[in-house]
């Protein structure tokens, strides 16, 4: 039995992997949705990157035979866990996410039309990311700091024995479209390409179920 810690993208939380859940617990599996400080009900504007990154580590220290996967901004957040604890990890699996390097941020490896959209979003108290209206209810303004701090990596997230790719390549603006094909020439890298939206938790939940499965 494999221990799967899901961690949702930008303005949602452990909501976004219902349906991936369920299959892999009907698989026999332990399934971690998790949801990062100031994305539930409580608000934390000056949550940071590290704020999320020890939470997850905080969550690993319970387990063995993790599969870590971060959709989006997660990416950040599965990078930085595993590089403080990458002997627990099996796996990590990177959903039309960001790979940093050291001294990255979110903010650094996205385009201009995301750092507007950030910058559109802060218009309110300078400390919240506010989601667009067109996004579920269920997203929250996303802390800040999590998307401007840069991350501070040694390397050893690289030591996971496992490191897979999931690009979503069905939707215009993506800033991951790059980053697949690099990966994908890497054999350190398994990359797989879905045909849907950004949002692949519930666009494609078979889809990711089958590929996070294939982990264990």
């Amino acid at each position: 039995m494999a221990t799967f810690i899901l961690i949702a993208g930008g303005w949602q939380s452990g909501w976004v992997y219902e349906k991936v859940a369920e299959i892999l617990t009907a698989h026999g599996h332990n399934t971690l949705p998790i949801t990062l400080s100031g994305l539930g009900d409580v608000p934390a504007p000056t949550a940071n990157l590290d704020t999320h990154i020890q939470e997850v580590v905080d969550v690993m220290k319970s387990y063995e035979d993790v599969v870590l996967v971060g959709h989006s901004y997660a990416g950040m957040v599965v990078s930085g866990a595993a590089d403080i604890d990458p002997a627990r990890i099996r796996a990590s699996v990177y959903v039309d996410a960001y790979v940093p390097d050291s001294g990255d941020s979110v903010w650094s490896l996205t385009t201009p039309k995301f750092r507007e959209m950030f910058i559109e979003g802060a218009k309110g108290d300078g400390l919240n990311c506010a989601p667009s209206p067109s996004m579920d209810a269920r997203c929250r303004p996303h802390p800040m700091g999590t998307f401007l701090q840069s991350i501070r990596l040694t390397g050893r997230w690289r030591e996971v024995p496992r490191k897979t790719y999931v690009g979503a390549h069905g939707w215009d603006g993506s800033p991951f479209r790059d980053l697949y094909t690099r990966l994908a020439g890497d054999p350190d890298w398994s990359t797989i390409a879905l045909d849907c939206g950004h949002n692949v938790a519930r666009l494609q939940p078979d889809a990711l179920a089958e590929i996070l499965l294939a982990q264990v």
